[in-house]
């Protein structure tokens, strides 16, 4: 006898905002009634385990093996999602696929009424396990049709999703669950799929459901001979690559799988597995490719980690997983417990995403640490590809998960003043500093080949001293941060106190002070003070920074961002034993025109920006100082000729 139940009131207003708000893509209702058949034949094997004599049915008849088959409807507008689960008895029934007929409902709108916020939301929907609902987006009525593992007798639930829904007695032959999903018709003008479609079925098992470890199996229409026979096909792989043991799996398969989830046509670099056992289970496989794709410092960009649950697809683009200065790696991470809302698109904010967020950082840069020891040619490879990104790390605004600086400082590497061509790591670094240098220096810049000619490296290249060179513009942003590395501080060469350990004061031969005192005087608009020093070993000047004054670097790119810097005020140090610093003295002693001086103290000082890859503001004035320079030299090597001598 047919039983008619109808939802509270407010059950068909949650219908409805599951069906057009929860939802955003229709196609999750195939996955979510696949997920559900899945979970049915786990209870299955585990109802087995405690109740072997439910595997016999009846005398001489056994359950057939746990699969799940989808069918069409003759008609064309009829989906099957059938499996030989646990099944359901009308208790169960009534209470798993009627959940939102429960008095939850009224508090659950209530709540969500409160708050008005969309997570707050999405948090209370992940308390109603009800993706079974999502039928309802593409369906104008369900039916299910099910029999309790161990019982003989069977139901029907029927509901068109209007608020009622009716249970009956009804037969099935096998244990198990029946969806019978009557599909609304297709609206062309709204690009809505036909999903009795062979292809469009074909497509969301393998996108959602290829890893279910049990068979999906559906009727095609094969031709052989010229004669059209129908045959059971298996839909999905079945083959969860990231649940198998490591020794089982082959390089090839890895480097196929790889090559199906990122679509790079190169194999990868290496991959990392892990499998987490616990407070909270989650497994995986991550890839590190071997060239950087071409929009990876473009955004918005697209992840490259999967997460699923229980091998069921959940989303491709999961931020939540990796940071973005991972954002290179590909892979698959499957948790056994993380809570989800109830459309599976979107995460809810809890304690066991960022322990599996925490633990992936944790093993990637373990896995980087081990291949930059063991194949030091490969990891440079790689680090040229992605270097820039995983510096990114260091930035203090991506440090707000502690415990990165260290492991991510060990994975660095960095050209160097003594490193040619190659990279250093700071381990290197350190273990060759030499005796008496107290940090680890570095120089910051846009260009390596600028750089390596800067005149602030002279003193550390004469005394055999290490300087790391960090031309990546994110270089400019993390380097003044950097706390220190194994004990050592982190110091720009562009302090003024950066050499403090050397004596940079002119403590031999004359002091050009007059020079010094001219250059102040006339620089005083674009310097803040002009100093002796002996930091420089073969250029007559540079520009340095005091303590608190940002770098030359930082504020070229400022600049390049259409950003208005002022020009910072920095400190001429002068290299009392240059030529043209000598020269400079000489004049000013010999009682030369202070006026027809001043062109030397503007053309030093352009000298200087040039030098380390600056920019003049007026090029033209700079060509004209140039040529007045070379006038008066080709005037000095004539006269002699033109007085007769």
């Amino acid at each position: 006898m047919q039983e008619r139940f109808s939802f509270q009131t407010e059950a068909k207003q949650l219908l409805e905002l599951m069906i057009h708000s929860v939802y955003s893509n229709r196609d999750i209702f195939l996955r979510e009634l696949v997920s559900n058949a899945s979970d049915a034949l786990d209870k299955r094997r585990i109802e087995l385990l405690a109740h072997p004599e439910y595997e016999e049915m009846e005398p001489g008849k056994k359950l057939s093996s746990p699969g799940i088959r989808l069918s069409r409807g003759d008609e064309g507008n009829i989906l099957f999602v059938s499996d030989n689960g646990v099944g359901m008895n009308r208790d169960e029934l009534t209470s798993y696929i009627g959940t939102i007929a429960r008095s939850g409902t009224k508090e659950f709108l209530a709540a969500l009424k409160e708050r008005k916020e969309a997570a707050s939301a999405e948090a209370l929907i992940g308390q109603f396990g009800v993706g079974f609902y999502s039928s309802f987006m593409v369906a104008d009525r369900v039916d299910v049709v099910t029999r309790r593992l161990g019982d003989e007798k069977g139901w029907r639930f029927s509901s068109p999703g209007d608020g009622t829904y009716t249970i009956e007695e009804s037969e099935r032959e096998e244990p198990g669950t029946t969806v019978i999903v009557y599909l609304k018709k297709p609206d062309p003008e709204k690009n809505e799929k036909d999903y009795t479609d062979e292809w469009t079925i074909r497509d969301i098992i393998r996108k959602y459901s290829d890893f279910i470890a049990y068979p999906i199996v559906m009727s095609t229409e094969k031709k052989n001979d010229g004669k059209t026979e129908v045959v059971d096909e298996v839909l999905n792989s079945g083959k969860a690559i990231w649940r198998r043991s490591e020794k089982d799996v082959s390089d090839e398969e890895y480097t196929e799988f790889y090559k199906h989830i990122s679509g790079d046509w190169e194999p990868p670099l290496g991959h990392v597995t892990f499998s987490v056992e616990g407070g909270t289970e989650f497994r995986g496989l991550l890839f590190f490719p071997a060239r950087a794709p071409f929009d990876l410092h473009f955004a918005p960009r697209r992840e490259g980690v999967s997460l699923y649950i229980k091998n069921v697809f959940i989303m491709n683009d999961c931020k939540g997983l990796v940071p973005s200065w991972l954002r290179f790696i590909a892979g698959v991470v499957d948790s056994e417990d993380l809570p989800l809302n109830i459309s599976r698109e979107i995460l809810q904010d809890n304690p066991h995403l960022r322990i599996i967020r925490k633990s992936l950082i944790r093993r990637v840069l373990s896995a980087l640490k081990k291949m930059m020891g063991e194949d030091r040619t490969k990891y440079n490879g790689f680090w040229k590809e992605f270097g820039s990104v995983i510096k990114e790390g260091l930035v203090p605004a991506e440090l707000s998960e502690k415990g990165n600086m260290d492991g991510i400082l060990d994975v660095c590497l960095f050209p160097s003043l003594n490193a040619g061509d190659g990279y250093i790591s700071l381990k290197e670094y350190v273990d060759s500093m030499k005796e008496g240098q107290k940090y680890i220096y570095y120089l910051t810049g846009r260009k390596l080949s600028v750089l390596r000619s800067s005149p602030l490296l002279e003193r550390c290249r004469r005394m055999g001293w290490d300087v790391l060179l960090l031309a990546d513009p994110v270089d400019e942003i993390f380097a003044p941060s950097l706390p220190s590395f194994e004990g050592k501080e982190f110091r720009s060469l562009e302090r003024e106190d950066a050499l403090e350990e050397v004596d940079l004061s002119a403590s031999e031969g004359e002091k050009p002070e007059g020079a010094a005192g001219f250059l102040k005087e006339v620089l005083s608009d674009f310097v803040k003070d002009v100093r002796i020093s002996f930091r420089l070993t073969n250029s007559p000047a540079c520009l340095v920074n005091d303590r608190e004054g940002g770098s030359f670097a930082m504020e070229q790119i400022l600049r390049s961002m259409g950003q208005e810097v002022p020009p910072m005020k920095r400190i001429m140090e002068i290299n009392p034993g240059h030529p043209v610093i000598k020269g400079l003295q000489r004049l000013l002693d010999s009682g030369e025109d202070m006026g027809s001086m001043k062109e030397y103290a503007f053309l030093l000082h352009d000298q200087c920006i040039l030098a380390e890859g600056g920019h003049i503001e007026d090029p033209s004035l700079l060509a004209n100082r140039i040529a007045v320079m070379l006038s008066r030299m080709l005037e000095a090597e004539k006269g002699p000729e033109s007085t007769g001598l």
